[in-house]
């Protein structure tokens, strides 16, 4: 696995940031799958984002109480929604 965000396919890096645009996909999932902390997520959106759509994404983290696993309520034991079983390329879909 890639460790560096310039190191990562076209895919890999749209589903990055789909990832990172989820709102229950924690930073710990994006670790966990791409090996990126939360700083390496936040400069590979500035990077990636129009700077337009990063301040948004930034401005909806920061209020996002799902986003980070020290925030997130009990109940919200999983790292993505129960329906969403199809994603391509995505590991923790396949597991159960």
């Amino acid at each position: 696995m890639n460790t560096k965000p310039n190191n990562f396919s076209v895919l890999e890096l749209d589903r990055i940031i789909e990832m990172a645009w989820e709102d229950r996909t924690t930073f710990d999932a994006i670790k966990f799958q791409f090996n990126l902390s939360e700083a390496d997520v936040k400069a590979l959106m500035k990077k990636e984002l129009k700077f337009s759509s990063y301040k948004l994404w930034r401005k909806r983290v920061e209020n996002c109480k799902t986003k980070h696993a020290a925030k997130r309520p009990i109940e919200i034991d999983r790292f993505k929604c129960s329906r969403q079983r199809a994603i391509s390329n995505n590991k923790i879909s396949k597991r159960r």
